[in-house]
């Protein structure tokens, strides 16, 4: 009689083990260089809701804030008005912040105004980084002097919800940092 050999479990991350969707996140987006402006935006505004909240939150209700925030065209989110602040103040299916709210918006525009500048967002952000991500060795950091640098640029331009550790945890999602751990798969 012939036994079955088991295939081994993937070793991924400490954190993506808690959670099927944490794990399907891990294991296809986070910490692949994304280099399309668009979706770096939207990363960098889910980011800035997670402030405060845990990562699984954000991204259960990925799907709802996309419908919500009209697909995270900016153009589109840059014509938002009092009105559709309202309407998202009354949505259940994303977190209903204010601030965060307004601050989407207004980063919508700014967007807008770098583009209208000739100002591409990728570009802007990864000539931060140096153009390529970045692998850490050693323990994972909540900031570095990049996101720091990062951090400082983004609120110069008047981006808001972009403090380092945010902003270090979005290189991370976007790439631009590679903090897979040492025996993870995607390493």
């Amino acid at each position: 009689m012939k036994t079955m050999a088991t295939k081994p479990a993937k070793s991924r991350c400490a954190w993506a083990e808690s959670d099927s969707l944490l794990r399907e996140y891990h294991d296809t987006e986070w910490g692949v260089p994304v280099r399309d402006s668009r979706a770096l935006w939207e990363l960098l505004m889910l980011e800035g809701f997670q402030a405060g909240l845990a990562w699984i939150i954000v991204l259960r209700k990925r799907d709802a804030f996309r419908k919500a925030f009209k697909g995270f065209d900016p153009l589109k989110v840059a014509r938002f008005k009092e009105p559709d602040i309202v309407r998202l103040l009354g949505d259940p299916g994303i977190i209903r912040s204010r601030a965060k709210i307004e601050a989407t918006i207004s980063a919508a525009r700014i967007y807008i105004e770098m583009q209208k500048s000739g100002e591409d967002f990728s570009s802007f952000l990864w000539g931060i980084v140096g153009g390529k991500p970045i692998r850490n060795e050693g323990p994972v950091p909540a900031q570095t002097p990049l996101s720091v640098e990062m951090s400082k640029q983004l609120k110069k331009l008047g981006f808001k919800f972009v403090g380092p550790v945010i902003v270090y945890a979005f290189m991370q999602a976007a790439g631009m940092v590679n903090d897979h751990s040492p025996t993870c798969f995607r390493r």
